[in-house]
């Protein structure tokens, strides 16, 4: 099994369907060029046929990205495949990506098929894309909810097909990462054609599980990750991309995996999205928020300040960011002091540093944070 993750990101599609963002094309060919320049695999550039403005997006994007594959989404239907077949021309390398779902629920309230129905659907939708490409991605939507034994069934068909990459997406972020793994791993073990195909894992963050099912995933055989930059998404949310990158990174001892990306450019695509989607990421946010690399108790200051890896695991320079912040509050030590006054210039005798300490403990338990205007005025008394 090659050890080699592609990425696959969907900020431009099931990202934009945040609730509240709308890009324009001019934005999605900023973004696009980002993702190109991060070293992404794969852009899903839009669904075609649901509007005028997606089909002209993604129209554009296939015509302005090189050096990427560029994918439409469709529902498994002939004209959605013609559409988005027609709006990918332009691109140096394009993919169709159809499929319908494959649980009860899906089947009985959604599609009104049944289970032989739906299986059929999917195959002639795979053939007809086949005409127009042989990139061909096949979604089984809501794969976390379904049978397996009906999902293997499917993926074998597809592959049959034509489909060259088999998307196993938990729609509603409804499993755990055991039971992702397992899902990945069955399909793969138990699918007498599987090695014809890529296996990608797509999952939303319901639960809270997002980034941690996509890993699951990796470990049970998949080599596909789907993405969103900062996680955005419909609902709770995509896997951020940004997680999966510097985990499978990070973590190499246990994954064994590499991707394309240059995770120098974390941070700055990260601040991009946001700005441009005005979904701001919150400080706390894993790898990218503005907290990820600030200490401000005393314990932690402490440690950081003799060797960084006492309470970091990734280096700051490593996603693009500066470097590691010391933030002063009440909860911060004499080391974390010294070391501010010491980035401004200033150094004390221990007599003298003392007692500055304790006019700053009293300015600190008044304010949620001292600044360095606060710190000169406490100098200058």
């Amino acid at each position: 099994m090659s050890n080699r993750v592609l990425v696959f990101d969907t900020t431009l599609r099931d990202g934009e369907q945040s609730p509240g963002v709308r890009l324009s094309v001019t934005e999605k060919i900023e973004i696009g060029r980002q993702l190109v320049d991060l070293g992404v695999d794969i852009i899903e550039a839009g669904f075609p046929i649901s509007s005028p403005g997606d089909f002209e997006s993604v129209h554009t994007l296939a015509t302005e990205l090189k050096g990427v594959t560029v994918c439409g989404l469709t529902r498994a239907r002939e004209k959605d495949i013609e559409v988005a077949a027609e709006a990918l021309k332009p691109a140096e390398r394009r993919r169709i990506h159809t499929g319908l779902g494959v649980s009860e629920n899906h089947l009985q309230f959604k599609l009104k098929m049944t289970a032989d129905q739906a299986l059929e659907t999917g195959v002639r939708a795979v053939k007809h894309a086949r005409k127009f490409t042989d990139d061909i991605e096949y979604f089984m939507e809501d794969s976390g909810r379904a049978d397996p034994d009906y999902v293997y069934r499917v993926v074998e068909e597809v592959i049959k097909a034509g489909a060259t990459t088999i998307n196993v997406p938990d729609t509603t972020g409804y499993t755990y990462p055991n039971e992702y793994y397992h899902l990945i791993k069955g399909i793969i073990e138990n699918v007498p054609n599987s090695d014809k195909a890529i296996f990608s894992c797509h999952c939303h963050n319901d639960l809270g599980m997002a980034t941690a099912n996509t890993l699951a995933g990796v470990m049970g055989g998949a080599r596909q990750v789907e993405v969103t930059v900062n996680g955005i998404g419909e609902r709770a949310g995509n896997t951020a991309l940004e997680e999966v990158i510097m985990a499978l990174y990070i973590r190499s001892d246990k994954f064994h995996c590499q991707t394309g990306v240059d995770t120098k450019k974390l941070l700055p695509i990260s601040r991009m999205v946001a700005k441009l989607t005005g979904m701001v990421v919150q400080r706390n946010k894993a790898v990218v928020g503005a907290n990820a690399y600030a200490h401000s108790s005393g314990i932690h200051q402490d440690g950081v300040l003799k060797d960084r890896s006492t309470y970091e695991i990734i280096d700051p320079l490593l996603v693009g960011a500066d470097r590691s912040e010391i933030i002063l509050t009440a909860r911060s030590g004499r080391h974390g002091l010294k070391f501010r006054l010491h980035e401004m210039g200033f150094d004390f005798n221990a007599d003298r540093f003392e007692h500055l300490y304790n006019e700053f403990v009293k300015m600190a338990d008044t304010k949620q944070e001292v600044d360095e205007e606060d710190l000169r005025e406490l100098v200058n008394k």
